[in-house]
């Protein structure tokens, strides 16, 4: 069975049971107290809540689909049989129970008989369930349906929160005991101890392949857990899991998901799979999640989710320089990924490979100094420690991020003082930012240098949306880091490549041209008199600054706006302006990503 095949088996046993298909939801999640999309019910944690209504949205209570998701916590253990960046999630949900509702024993039935569909021998299955913890009780319900199914008792083990107990995704929400199924692949995997089985912590004989969630709680803003208003299925099958399993594969980077990658690596690198295992599969995970994070309109940066892409590019060259791959050969495998996921996740194919191009330029003129200098330092070094200042020197001097150090380190048996390279980190930002206070009279102190550029030149920006597309642009929002700018603008159709390239131009023409920027304080009602924008008046108090962009010897004004600053002086500070993206942020908003070079 293909991966596509199982994918398509798994939406069509849940459709033909009454189960509506809901399409992936993206991994940027709307939860902003989580940095991805981490499993397929989060797309539907209010209905599981019980505060939207999932039959008056779907018109169903009972969804499936097949999720994209990203994880973040395991990035150093990708090399071996089961960890992944970005994964799938296949999953059914009965969200809110009424007559044609099911909890437990429909969940536990349609999970046999699908796994029975594919083959899966029922006497090699094994069950874990919730034992009980604190104020949660034992889940004996489960325990006995299992049982009344055809599962023994003596393959039913019982453990607590740590394993069989799902959620919340974040602090609070949704939560519940679980039952996970685990496959028994036989002794040969097996570690031959007496008391061998799911959870295993010396073997990989069983492999877990489906995690039915019960929610029954909500946990409070106090830790507590009180019963849900409705209970609610949700289940989860780790998709690279399951396809290896049913192709009899060790690991997922075996089956077709990746088998034209790996043998693009072998040819290039002129090296044998099975010989650098750990190196080719980095490589192959970072391969398929970068094209996914690019899909999603993300560009590398120091911060938040564009620290994870700039992270996964950076790991990617030195796994490639460590087995000789060329890494431009690297795009030739992230055209192998399109091309396998384009039919699914049509998205991937607005990979803009530039991104990867010229994260790899800024990364390869230090690449080869750092690690020379990190072998040098390793080599010096009486004790097997890596001081923070040590750390510090490396990221701030050659680019290298605290976890790219330690993964180095570590494989020559070294640590390194992290406490101590964060409060280097610390004590640096504290001396940039008295700095930037210092030049920018305090108003500065929470942007930093390209911040107050960045703040700037989206003024810059809508004033020249404003001209190219029309008055009825307005700011529906905006984000900016010291790396790029993020700018939601009210339009209701996608911009030309002509009409982005005319923004861009009008943009460059105001820097080149040198304009003044003045700061005035006055009345709200003044301001608006005076035809400053305000789109965002309930943010506003009664006094307000208004910032003007305008030509000093002709005095010809192109923006003015109410904003509570700060920004540069003269644009002539600000460097060259290029947009990355635009793309459709929501219904009648357009988005645009935009650098300064």
């Amino acid at each position: 069975m293909t991966s596509e095949e199982l994918r398509k088996q798994f939406l069509d046993f849940f459709k033909q049971r009454g189960h509506i298909i809901i399409p992936s939801s993206s991994l940027l999640p709307s939860d902003k107290t989580v940095l991805f999309t981490t499993a397929g019910m989060q797309q539907f944690s209010l209905y599981l809540s019980g505060k939207k209504d999932v039959v008056k949205d779907f018109k169903a209570r009972h969804l499936a689909s097949s999720q994209k998701c990203f994880r973040t916590d395991d990035i150093e253990e990708v090399g071996d049989d089961t960890h992944h960046t970005f994964f799938e999630m296949l999953g059914n949900w009965s969200i809110g129970q009424d007559e044609d509702g099911y909890f437990k024993e429909g969940a536990i039935k349609y999970a046999l008989e699908f796994l029975d569909l594919l083959g899966l021998d029922k006497d090699r299955l094994h069950i874990t369930v919730f034992k009980g913890e604190g104020s949660v009780s034992k889940d004996e319900e489960a325990i006995n349906l299992w049982i009344n199914n055809g599962i023994p008792k003596e393959r039913i083990r019982e453990y607590g929160k740590k394993d069989n107990f799902w959620g919340p995704v974040g602090d609070t929400g949704p939560c519940g005991p679980c039952s996970e199924l685990h496959y028994d692949r036989g002794e040969e995997y097996g570690c031959g101890g007496a008391n061998c089985g799911p959870n295993c912590d010396d073997c990989k004989r069983f492999v877990e392949i489906w995690n039915l969630v019960f929610m029954q709680y909500n946990k409070n803003e106090k830790g507590e857990y009180e019963l849900l208003s409705q209970t609610n299925i949700d289940t989860g099958i780790g998709f690279e899991r399951l396809i290896s399993l049913l192709q009899e594969k060790n690991s997922s980077y075996e089956t077709d998901l990746f088998k034209d990658v790996i043998k693009k690596i072998e040819e290039v690198s002129d090296k044998k799979y099975l010989e650098y295992k750990k190196e080719f599969r980095v490589i192959a995970d970072h391969a398929r999640s970068i094209v996914f994070l690019l899909s999603e309109g993300i560009i590398p940066s120091n911060v938040s989710q564009g620290y994870i892409l700039r992270r996964l590019i950076r790991r990617s060259i030195r796994y490639c320089k460590l087995i000789n791959f060329d890494f431009n050969s690297f795009y030739s495998l992230m055209d192998l990924i399109v091309k396998k996921y384009k039919d699914i996740y049509p998205e991937v194919l607005s990979t803009d490979y530039d991104v990867v191009r010229k994260e790899e330029e800024k990364f390869n003129k230090t690449i080869e100094t750092g690690l020379q200098r990190i072998e040098k330092l390793l080599l010096s070094k009486e004790n097997r420690t890596i001081t923070g200042e040590e750390s510090f020197d490396l990221y701030q001097t050659y680019g290298f991020p605290i976890e790219l150090i330690e993964e180095i380190a570590n494989e020559r048996d070294f640590i390194v003082d992290k406490k101590g390279f964060e409060e280097a980190l610390k004590k640096h930002q504290e001396i940039s930012r008295e700095g930037s206070e210092k030049k920018f009279g305090g108003v500065a102190s929470d942007s930093g240098e390209m911040g107050v550029k960045y703040h700037t030149v989206t003024h810059l920006l809508h004033a020249a949306l404003r001209k190219i597309l029309g008055e009825h642009v307005k700011q529906m929002g905006s984000d900016i880091n010291t790396e790029r700018l993020r700018f939601d603008f009210a339009h209701n159709t996608k911009m030309t490549s002509e009409e982005i390239k005319k923004v861009e131009d009008l943009v460059n023409e105001k820097i080149k041209e040198g304009l003044n920027v003045q700061k005035q304080e006055m009345p709200l009602d003044e301001a608006i008199k005076s035809g400053a924008i305000a789109f965002f008046k309930e943010k506003y108090g009664d006094m307000v600054f208004v910032w003007t962009i305008y030509n000093p010897e002709t005095k010809e004004v192109f923006s003015k706006e109410v904003c509570g600053g700060p920004h540069v002086d003269n644009l002539k500070d600000l460097g060259m302006f290029e947009i990355i993206k635009e793309e459709s942020s929501s219904a009648g908003v357009r988005r645009i990503k935009a650098i300064l070079k």
